[in-house]
């Protein structure tokens, strides 16, 4: 594993109030990755609106313009936590990535986000802020780097992501995504009403007319120097959008570990605008590593 990854892991399990948290934080200000994102707070409900966006599969794409009708959002829930006695330790200065341990000894990732699409086809679930809002039901501000430091804090062992080709024959060579599985789940308000749920419940499966069956795999993207500015940090790649996805690709944090196409013509998936809060309605998205099961 890349030693900025072991750093920012080290960070998150030496936790200790909030010196750790600052630590991210100051770490998170040097990073020219998010030198011109504002934070998302949960004390001021984040991002006000939901801005344009370009399809970051076609750069020739028009500009993307979601309704931006966000006067109904909901506001920004309170932490949900497993238990009362579960213990809730934050790992930013804005408090919206937080690790928990239960009473029992498990951990759980909680981190907010941002609806920015209820109808529509998905390829992606949970994508990075101004990368994939057109084909994502919710976009956060977080750089996906702390939450994979963070899933790793919590015990979960990453794979590998999908592979379409065979990188020796360069042949056709379909290997899904692997990894721990990871139960993703939702907390919201709607309504005046709190809600939570797994996140395939917000996810169509149109042959099926049911809920996404699926559940995610910890695959762990994929990082890379700038051969260009070689001293800088390594990149990681779901930064490019990835960060939950529902169609394969490599550069997804979490993935199906089952083939979805990315294709337009096949895609068959999407968003249950009955079930979805208003746009820009911020939402608690929990990540659970499920153990392996003993052979």
């Amino acid at each position: 594993m890349r030693t900025l990854l072991f750093a920012l892991v080290a960070l998150i399990v030496a936790v200790v109030g909030g010196t750790a948290g600052l630590l991210i934080y100051q770490a998170r200000e040097r990073s020219d990755l998010l030198k011109d994102d504002p934070p998302m707070t949960a004390k001021t409900g984040g991002v006000t609106g939901i801005g344009k966006m370009k399809n970051a599969d076609d750069p020739s794409d028009p500009p993307f313009q979601p309704d931006d009708k966000t006067a109904d959002a909901e506001k920004l829930p309170d932490v949900p936590k497993a238990s009362d006695k579960s213990e809730l330790k934050a790992l930013n200065k804005e408090n919206t990535l937080y690790l928990e341990t239960t009473a029992a000894g498990e951990k759980r990732v909680l981190f907010a986000a941002e609806v920015c699409l209820r109808e529509g086809i998905l390829e992606v679930f949970v994508c990075k802020k101004q990368t994939k809002e057109h084909e994502a039901i919710l976009r956060t501000d977080l750089d996906a780097r702390f939450l994979h430091a963070a899933l790793l804090a919590a015990g979960a062992k990453n794979g590998k992501p999908v592979q379409w080709i065979n990188p020796k024959t360069e042949e056709p060579d379909y290997k899904p995504a692997s990894g721990q599985t990871i139960r993703v789940s939702v907390h919201y308000t709607k309504g005046g009403k709190a809600f939570t749920h797994p996140a395939q419940e917000w996810i169509l499966d149109k042959t099926t007319k049911k809920p996404m069956a699926h559940d995610w795999v910890f695959a762990g993207s994929r990082f890379v120097k700038n051969p260009d500015r070689p001293d800088d940090p390594e990149y990681y790649l779901a930064n490019n959008g990835e960060v939950i996805s529902i169609s394969n690709f490599m550069d997804s944090m979490l993935d199906v570990p089952v083939q979805v196409s990315r294709d337009e013509r096949e895609l068959h998936f999407e968003a249950v605008a009955k079930k979805i809060p208003p746009l820009g309605s911020k939402v608690w998205v929990v990540m659970e590593p499920v153990p392996d099961k003993k052979k």
